[in-house]
């Protein structure tokens, strides 16, 4: 038996056909192209074949895949006009507009795993620690897989900032996040909008993408996932998190946009009989951004861990490729370096 979950307190009549289902068991799917669980026979060939993601050794690296020594003055003050983005690693982005400053799926712990001895570990680290980050007004997440969601990293900004950071979770992760000791925790689900404060007139949007959840034995997708606009009086931003290609990006973009600036991912694909229904492509990513009408978007998800089987430089080129394809300007759609600050209009 599967029940529709209702969608309350939404300020319009959301898309047709972009609901999440709950089963009788209480986990979640999308009704227009769900996540397929991949079988354990496919997880064993993933596993086992060959690699093409080696990863050079560290003088290498500075040269294909700088750090950037992170300048976070320039995050004193919102800028008077655009939006101020910092790639800090994988999904992670330090972003300010509008009189707001908020991180993306924070993520500065050296391994993406549920032991910091033990799992996937970084081979390029963050230009900047939470100690070094400026005043931050929320956070934003999109899923609880665990490159995503770093216990870590919450425990840490939590600790520095407290309630004076807010949260903002899909639907099923608030509890997780008060256990952890975060008390100022917004949770939403797909197409709710939330005030961020009436200063700033920014408002929050939990909007879909094609993913899933995970993060014990058990508990596959009973915590929805997410993609975020952040609507501001002069600019709008969209993160699209951790997803599959699907239309939702289309209905998205009619409703709310177009975004000034959006962090869209363009790694961990390969290869695609495995993970399409998880991970877009460079040319899904660029299908995206047209998709949700932004003007400029900066590729994520890339250049940080080894999560499938594509060189590690690949998802860079195979963006710029397909941009050149298309006949689109390359500056539309961008990669940059760890610590690289930049500010679109």
């Amino acid at each position: 038996m599967e029940v529709l979950v209702e969608e309350t307190d939404i300020a319009d009549k959301e898309p047709s056909g972009s609901h999440h289902i709950l089963t009788a068991d209480g986990r979640f799917s999308s009704s227009w192209d769900p996540w397929r669980k991949p079988s354990f026979a496919s997880l064993l060939k993933f596993l086992f074949m060959r690699s093409e993601d080696s990863v050079p050794d560290s003088v290498s690296l500075e040269k294909t895949l700088p750090i950037i020594k992170a300048d976070v003055s320039q995050f004193d003050k919102s800028p008077d006009s655009g939006i101020r983005h910092m790639w800090i690693g994988h999904a992670t982005s330090l972003v300010q507009f509008d009189g707001v400053t908020l991180l993306t799926d924070p993520i500065f712990s050296n391994r993406c795993s549920p032991f910091q001895w033990l799992g996937t570990k970084r081979y390029r680290p963050p230009p900047l620690t939470i100690d070094q980050l400026p005043k931050i007004d929320c956070v934003l997440i999109s899923h609880n897989h665990y490159d995503h969601l770093d216990i870590n990293s919450v425990k840490a900004l939590n600790e520095r900032y407290g309630e004076s950071l807010t949260w903002y979770v899909p639907l099923g992760l608030k509890q997780w996040m008060n256990d952890s000791g975060c008390s100022n925790v917004i949770e939403l689900q797909w197409w709710q909008e939330h005030l961020h404060s009436t200063e700033s007139q920014v408002k929050m949007v939990c909007t879909p993408c094609q993913h899933w959840c995970k993060r014990t034995l058990n508990d596959d997708n009973k915590v929805l996932w997410s993609s975020w606009c952040v609507l501001g009086p002069k600019h709008k931003f969209y993160f699209a998190g951790d997803t599959g290609y699907c239309n939702v990006f289309k209905e998205i973009g009619k409703k709310y946009g177009p975004f000034t600036l959006s962090t869209i991912p363009i790694g961990a694909y390969s290869p695609r009989w495995f993970l399409k229904h998880h991970h877009v492509d460079p040319s899904e990513a660029v299908d995206i951004h047209i998709d949700v009408k932004s003007k400029k978007s900066i590729g994520i998800h890339w250049g940080t861990f080894v999560l499938s089987k594509e060189f590690y430089l690949e998802p860079r080129e195979k963006l710029k490729e397909e941009l050149e394809k298309r006949g689109m300007t390359l500056s539309s759609f961008i990669t940059v370096h760890h610590g690289d600050v930049l500010v679109t209009d």
